[in-house]
């Protein structure tokens, strides 16, 4: 949530109104009056009395390095910061003086403006932890009761989105481990399937070699005889038609001298 949607949703409520426009630091007055000798804090106080909150800032920040352990400089400053803004700058100054305003009499004002910086900045545990301070110190103060149940809401919905985001995690990381496995058997399956088309490849290779093997075979089987034998059969089978065809040659003969008499005839 961004800091005018945080500030939109506290002006729904008056007590949040307060804490969004007039982010006040109780007791500046009175310590002005024990530091009335800081010039620069003397100046400053009035120009945050003007709004001028920026050059209140310089002259806060010139006191400090007058003296960088003066409470009022500091306190103020956070002041200033808020005000213009800067709660990312805000939160480290008023941490700076965390000792010596929990045991001063501004302490629940204190601990109010730091739950209000924490809300600034969405730290809804620092605000939760900030606004209990600030009502142990000071138990009727309706504002802070009223920040408390909002940061405090705040807070459960950012655990409860928290959960559902490691929920949510753990999901994804269960489905990455499924994807993981189903990548191995995967894997797995198409070594085994390469293995196969291997061992089809070597039966191939086998059969063919198989084949070649038993055409050798065949031939080898076949008898072989020799060239002069090789031609007695050519005689022979020569001299066979020879015969043959003497004997179709009279029969033909005798055929003709038969039409010849029943021609004479």
């Amino acid at each position: 949530m961004s800091v005018a949607e945080i500030i939109a949703e506290m002006m729904k409520h008056t007590g949040y109104i307060l804490m969004a426009l007039a982010f006040v630091l109780a007791g500046t007055a009175s310590l002005q009056a024990q530091e009335s000798d800081r010039r620069d804090v003397r100046r400053g106080n009035r120009e945050f009395r003007d709004g001028n909150f920026k050059e209140a800032a310089v002259d806060y920040q010139k006191a400090l390095l007058r003296d960088s352990s003066s409470f009022a400089a500091s306190y103020n400053l956070a002041n200033a910061l808020y005000r213009m803004g800067n709660f990312q700058e805000a939160k480290p100054v008023l941490d700076s003086v965390s000792k010596p305003a929990q045991i001063s009499e501004y302490a629940s004002d204190y601990w109010y403006n730091s739950g209000n910086v924490s809300v600034m900045l969405e730290d809804w545990q620092s605000a939760v932890d900030a606004y209990r301070e600030s009502l142990l110190k000071n138990p009727g103060d309706l504002n802070a009761k009223e920040n408390y149940i909002y940061a405090k809401k705040m807070l459960e919905n950012q655990q409860s989105q928290d959960q559902q985001d490691q929920s949510d995690d753990q999901n994804q990381d269960g489905q990455d481990q499924q994807d993981q496995n189903d990548d191995q058997n995967q894997n797995g399956q198409d070594q085994q399937d390469q293995s196969d088309d291997q061992n089809q490849d070597g039966q191939d290779q086998q059969d063919r070699n198989d084949d070649q093997n038993q055409d050798g075979q065949n031939q080898q089987d076949q008898p072989q005889i020799s060239k002069q034998a090789a031609q007695q059969m050519l005689n022979a089978i020569m001299a066979k038609e020879k015969e043959t065809q003497d004997k179709v040659n009279k029969e033909k003969a005798a055929v003709l001298q038969s039409k010849q008499k029943e021609k004479n005839w």
